[in-house]
């Protein structure tokens, strides 16, 4: 019995790329391919170019592995657990509670003044301290004073430069970058550095979801809790 496999075709459901994911659970690409090829267990799709693809459910089952390995269990003998869990019925990840003494800044690369007002609504609204950027410039310039710990580009911002602009922030050492567009433009975005990629129109939960997925535990490090000063 497989499971795990595959990307779910949800609507508005995030992708990960390795890197993304080594970094959100703590386990290296090498030891997450030597884990698909020996058990077979966890299988991501992969992109056209060859890239695998994540979703959220697998990092999940990851991250269960992760939390077998740190409590002494062998790879196999975790891999097995995580069978047998899954052939019972999965259980909803715990979630972490937050540290209300301090925020996350996020930087939202868009070029529609509308989408970025509601996409800010919503991450401040979950406790985020969110700054926007309608260029690519403008975004460079904030990402070097401010060094928020997430950006989100808008994949067609300042004409098209996407692409471009994870390039650069990731280079200049960005914490994580989620790609977001109208365009199936997924495999493009991992490719440019980005982390994540998710379709718009954005569905709110996927959003906020996925950004706590890339910040980690950082996610919590800055937090208000429910937007409160």
């Amino acid at each position: 019995m497989n499971y795990g496999t595959g990307v779910v075709d949800e609507p508005g459901a995030p992708i990960y790329s390795i890197s993304a994911v080594e970094r959100m659970v703590g386990v290296p690409a090498a030891t997450l391919r030597n884990w698909e090829e020996r058990y077979g267990l966890i299988q991501p799709e992969r992109s056209p170019g060859g890239q695998r693809l994540y979703t959220r459910e697998q990092v999940d089952h990851i991250r269960f592995l992760a939390e077998q390995l740190d409590q002494g269990l062998q790879p196999a003998d975790a891999h097995r657990l995580l069978a047998e869990r899954l052939s019972r019925a999965p259980d909803e990840p715990a979630a972490a509670a937050p540290d209300p003494e301090r925020m996350v800044l996020i930087l939202l690369a868009e070029r529609d003044p509308y989408a970025a007002g509601f996409a800010e609504f919503v991450l401040r609204d979950d406790g985020y301290d969110v700054v926007i950027a309608f260029d690519a410039a403008e975004a460079e310039r904030i990402c070097a004073e401010r060094s928020p710990e997430l950006v989100i580009v808008e994949w067609l911002i300042s004409g098209g430069a996407g692409a471009a602009l994870c390039q650069r922030l990731k280079e200049s050492g960005a914490s994580a970058c989620l790609a977001i567009s109208s365009l199936d433009a997924r495999e493009q975005a991992l490719e440019a550095g980005a982390d994540a990629f998710l379709p718009k129109p954005l569905d709110l939960f996927q959003l906020t979801a996925t950004a706590k997925e890339l910040l980690g535990r950082s996610a919590y490090l800055n937090m208000r809790p429910n937007g409160s000063k």
